[in-house]
């Protein structure tokens, strides 16, 4: 007698995204400097220094019946990618509204840009992976 094996294809029912709610998750790297001038003399922030950053966002939302994601990674992609172009290898206190580049700072400065092409962004995290640093801004 034969053994029978399942195909794994067809002897299964479909998978459906249809009404369900999934969070993604994409990140996009760039270089930029900064200083704390506020520290005191001799703080080793308050000298211009730079870090390798790693900007992330996460969406949050219902797929919607006949779609087949919450949003296109490659779309998500370019809007980082266009945020993260007005950061790069720039000097960040010289930015509007990051004259004091702080980690914080620059999840909130990141979230304005990004909430009205969003409208699901759920949380911005700005990293300094070489550090093992990373802030979220957690978004209602």
């Amino acid at each position: 007698m034969a053994t029978e094996f399942t195909d794994t294809q067809t002897d299964r029912p479909p998978l459906s995204v249809d009404g369900q709610r999934f969070e993604i998750t994409r990140a996009v790297g760039f270089e930029a400097a900064h200083f704390m001038g506020e520290q005191p003399e001799g703080h080793a922030y308050r000298n211009i220094h730079g870090h390798s950053f790693r900007l992330e966002a996460t969406i949050s939302g219902v797929v919607e019946p006949g779609a087949e994601w919450v949003q296109d990674f490659a779309e998500l992609a370019d809007i980082l990618a266009g945020i993260a172009a007005e950061l790069d290898h720039r000097l960040l206190n010289e930015i509007e509204g990051l004259e004091v580049p702080t980690l914080e700072r620059i999840c909130i400065w990141v979230a304005n840009r990004l909430r009205p092409q969003l409208p699901g962004l759920r949380s911005v995290v700005i990293a300094r992976p070489s550090l093992d640093e990373r802030c979220r801004l957690v978004l209602d």
